[in-house]
């Protein structure tokens, strides 16, 4: 459901949009922000998101850097209010178009693929018991009509907001942290390049210590931006780090469950750029050094209403590489090296032991078990 685009060749990005309209794109809405994405997404008159033999596919639209995750909440706020105006018409109905019909579409929560698929046939079913009635004239014919229009709504459908770190991390951050804090049914896939590919290569908040970019000639001196765990800290959001190349199995179970969350959802994944100034032929195996290294942590954060269970869960091993062998590897930190040695030193090993104090914390946090009754998604546990 997405093919053809326009991007780099060996783009880092690109596979995951392509795994998620593989995943969920027949039901997909997308809100995406300006920024590569939107540029190999979207420019006219070719365009890589297409649909099944079904003609199902994903609904795109593309918005600014500064206001994308509002305008995806939008959306998921019309999608909510057309849904709970479809359910009263439908319970209206009830009599008229069957009560076994109607009782099955209202009773159907669809947390499967497969139970999606029962909702569409009944929708479908439905449809054509409305387009009959909606010749008739008064109140029956007019609900069917307002009914008929928004049947579609009855069929769930998975909100997603994707962009770059530019618009994650920095300039689309206040609305994309008021999503998070919303409740609201509402996936996030952030594209992390760790700079701003599109514009030239400027250093962002996702940018680590001692790579260098635009702005940050002499390598950049502050750590990264943990997006992860600003997102964790409410409780109620799922967190996931992914890298394709490094484990496909975890990102995708970390978008399905993403998907699956009732409420908002952050994919943080790790995307190679030519930025990076590595050989693009070797994008996955290089994803694949990056979680060896540490450089790149893969987890998963799923807050849960059980009474015990295990939130955030390690799915990668300790670090079996040191990270200025992985560094080594991409011009953006090399080129720090050739230029100022002794200042590439001192970031490199500030930058190990940013990896390693996280490779400590992050094994704490996948340690600790929840095992108080009652509380709500992601509560920290009762004091004794």
């Amino acid at each position: 459901l997405f093919e053809f685009s326009g991007a780099c060749a060996g783009c880092g990005e690109t596979p995951y949009i392509k795994l998620a309209t593989q995943l969920f794109g027949d039901r997909m809405v997308v809100a995406n922000a300006t920024g590569c994405s939107s540029i190999y997404g979207g420019t006219l008159p070719t365009t890589p998101w297409t649909t099944t033999a079904a003609g199902l596919g994903p609904t795109w639209t593309n918005s600014l850097f500064e206001d994308n995750a509002e305008f995806g909440m939008g959306m998921r706020i019309a999608i909510d209010t057309q849904e709970r105006q479809a359910r009263r018409l439908l319970g209206s109905l009830a009599g008229t178009v069957g009560n076994t019909l109607a009782a099955s579409i209202l009773a159907n929560r669809q947390e499967t693929e497969p139970r999606i698929d029962e909702q569409r046939a009944a929708v479908a079913a439905l449809r054509e018991t409305l387009a009959d009635l909606a010749e008739r004239g008064g109140d029956v014919g007019g609900q069917a009509r307002c009914l008929l229009e928004l049947s579609g709504s009855l069929i769930r459908q998975s909100v997603w907001l994707i962009g770059g770190d530019g618009w994650a991390y920095d300039i689309g951050y206040g609305g994309l942290d008021q999503v998070l804090s919303s409740g609201r049914d509402v996936n996030i896939l952030v594209l992390d390049t760790e700079v701003y590919s599109n514009t030239g290569g400027q250093v962002s908040k996702a940018t680590p210590r001692a790579a260098v970019a635009k702005f940050a000639a002499g390598g950049k001196r502050t750590g990264k931006k943990d997006l992860g765990a600003t997102a964790r800290a409410y409780g109620d959001v799922y967190v996931a780090q992914i890298a394709l190349g490094a484990n496909d199995m975890q990102a995708t179970k970390a978008l399905a469950e993403a998907d699956a969350w009732p409420g908002p959802s952050l994919v943080i994944a790790y995307s190679t750029c030519i930025a990076h100034g590595i050989d693009m032929a070797t994008s996955m195996t290089h994803q694949k050094d990056a979680v060896k290294s540490g450089y790149w942590p893969l987890y998963r954060f799923h807050p849960s209403e059980v009474a015990e269970g295990q939130p955030f869960r390690l799915d990668y091993r300790k670090p079996s590489i040191p990270v200025r062998d992985f560094v080594a590897s991409e011009a953006r930190f090399a080129i720090l090296e050739r230029t100022n040695a002794e200042q590439a030193r001192e970031l490199t090993a500030r930058l190990q032991a940013d990896f390693d104090e996280r490779w400590r914390y992050y094994e704490q946090l996948a340690a600790i078990r929840r095992t108080s009754v009652g509380q709500r998604p992601g509560a920290l546990p009762a004091e004794n």
